[in-house]
């Protein structure tokens, strides 16, 4: 054969292998793709066949979860109603009175605070005014302020209790003895919640009752962390002296907050403190220096007008003014 025919008859010929392999590799892959996207397909339509079962578990767990969620705030809800009761203030005030002797009280001193006025030829408004105050405002201011000043002696206390369990955890010595040491070593009012504690435990009080108790007797979120940590450790096990002193680190670190705190705002408190009394002040400075100068506001009906509108302007700026500067913390 002619030599320059072989050359265009081996080009030709490699140009038809090359298209011939092409050709047959898209085939190839075509098909892996056809292959590939069907079997996608048949996963998916799998999947879809059993999608409604999936989709039914995740709606029955949700509700569970919101059912469980309703539950917990409902707990929460009646936990917050009791703890604000009258009897409940009781006992945390700790007080043994009951809450019909209370209330006997309340009246006992109603009847003197208003009766007594009135015997004497004061006007009735003024004998009921004083009766409402007296009977019913006093004995329950009384009791907040000894609650607030027994809850202010447990939080100054109780991270040293926490320090006695961690080290005694640490040294070997069950929960229950180290619960003995701050019954009876602690001051008060920690000695006394730690007493009941163990006195419920000891009688086979289960300690989540005993604590659930004592969170009731002293409404503390100190308490409530120091219940969870405990319930948390017997359920799931744990170093319990490390938990405990993480807590007792933050029960440090929240009081020097709380301290921070009263420090910056006192000067705010100071303020409003002047400003409240500085009317009073004058008057009764003005009533001294000058009597007749204040006759008129005491005697005529007018008088009396102002200084009834003057008094329900102070209770409502004195009562802004605490709560601009008291911080919940």
């Amino acid at each position: 054969m002619d030599q320059a025919l072989i050359l265009p008859a081996a080009l030709a010929a490699m140009v038809v292998l090359l298209g011939f392999m092409f050709l047959s590799g898209g085939d190839n892959s075509s098909k892996k793709r056809v292959a590939a996207i069907s079997s996608a397909s048949g996963t998916k339509a799998g999947k879809s066949m059993f999608g409604f079962l999936k989709s039914e578990e995740g709606g029955s767990r949700r509700k569970q979860i919101e059912e469980s969620l309703g539950k917990i705030e409902e707990v929460q809800k009646d936990k917050k109603k009791r703890i604000k009761s009258l009897e409940s203030r009781l006992i945390q005030a700790n007080w043994k009175m009951k809450k019909q002797g209370f209330m006997i009280m309340c009246v006992i001193l109603a009847v003197i605070a208003g009766g007594v006025p009135f015997s004497m030829g004061a006007d009735w408004k003024l004998c009921a005014g004083a009766a409402l105050v007296v009977g019913f405002g006093l004995p329950r201011w009384w009791m907040g302020l000894i609650i607030t000043r027994r809850q202010k002696k447990f939080i100054a206390h109780f991270s040293d209790a926490m320090d006695i369990i961690v080290r005694g955890v640490r040294t070997g010595l069950p929960l229950g003895d180290c619960l003995k040491i701050i019954a009876h070593e602690s001051p008060e009012p920690v000695r006394t919640e730690f007493q009941l504690l163990v006195e419920g435990e000891s009688v086979g009080v289960p300690i989540e009752v005993c604590l659930e108790r004592m969170y009731d007797r002293m409404p503390l979120s100190e308490v409530n962390f120091f219940a969870t940590v405990l319930n948390i450790q017997r359920s799931t096990g744990g170093n319990l002296g490390e938990s405990l002193a993480n807590l007792s680190n933050v029960l440090r670190a929240r009081k020097m907050m709380r301290e921070k705190i009263k420090a910056l705002a006192a000067e705010a408190k100071m303020s409003g403190i002047i400003i409240g009394s500085l009317p009073i002040v004058v008057m009764a400075l003005i009533s001294v220096a000058s009597p007749d100068y204040m006759t008129e506001l005491y005697t005529t009906s007018t008088g009396h007008r102002n200084l009834m509108i003057g008094a329900v302007m102070m209770v409502v700026g004195t009562l802004v003014m605490k709560k601009m500067i008291n911080f919940k913390f």
